[in-house]
């Protein structure tokens, strides 16, 4: 009981930050990739996820929740020898007020409805209250199995890991996990 009342206080601190703050996330994301391309129907990949921050935390103080957004538009993808790869753009808002705003490759690898999807994303972190990992220059590598579950529409799960390449101050890195909604708009 006690372990289901901590998770409900992170939501709660989650979904009672400034809605400035996510709203600005928001628009920052949808921009990152808005000159690319024409906006044609269907030219738009948006992905919402939520899930965990930190879950290997040693400490035990800076697990917490997190929110995303992330765009893809799938006119990029390109195929080469080695898979489909696409520009991928994003960032999240943890339950600390943690950000972390990122831009990257992602491949794309297809096994019928099953979608195995890895990608390399550098991005800008500020640690807010949350975790400091040492620098605002961070590398997140992601592996992301996703289930089509209509035409249009995907169900996955994500497991990250975000580090500075011991670029920083100190590198504590930290381990991600989420769900995630992706529409092709």
């Amino acid at each position: 009981m006690i372990k289901a009342s901590v998770h409900i206080s992170h939501l709660v601190v989650f979904f009672n930050m400034k809605f400035k703050d996510l709203f600005s996330l928001l628009i920052v994301i949808l921009s990152l990739n808005s000159f690319a391309v024409n906006a044609n129907e269907g030219d738009n990949d948006i992905s919402f996820y939520t899930g965990t921050f930190d879950v290997i935390d040693k400490e035990g103080d800076d697990k917490t929740t997190l929110f995303g957004l992330e765009h893809k538009n799938p006119n990029l993808f390109r195929n080469t020898f080695l898979g489909k790869f696409s520009p991928v753009s994003g960032g999240f808002m943890t339950g600390n007020s943690s950000i972390y705003l990122y831009t990257g490759v992602e491949a794309q690898y297809g096994l019928g409805p099953l979608k195995i999807l890895p990608s390399f994303t550098p991005g800008y972190y500020e640690k807010g209250g949350g975790k400091d990992l040492g620098s605002v220059l961070e590398f997140k590598s992601e592996i992301k199995i996703g289930f089509d579950i209509f035409e249009n529409s995907k169900l996955g799960y994500s497991y990250s890991h975000i580090s500075n390449n011991d670029w920083g101050e100190k590198n504590p890195g930290s381990d991600n996990q989420h769900f995630t909604y992706s529409k092709n708009f």
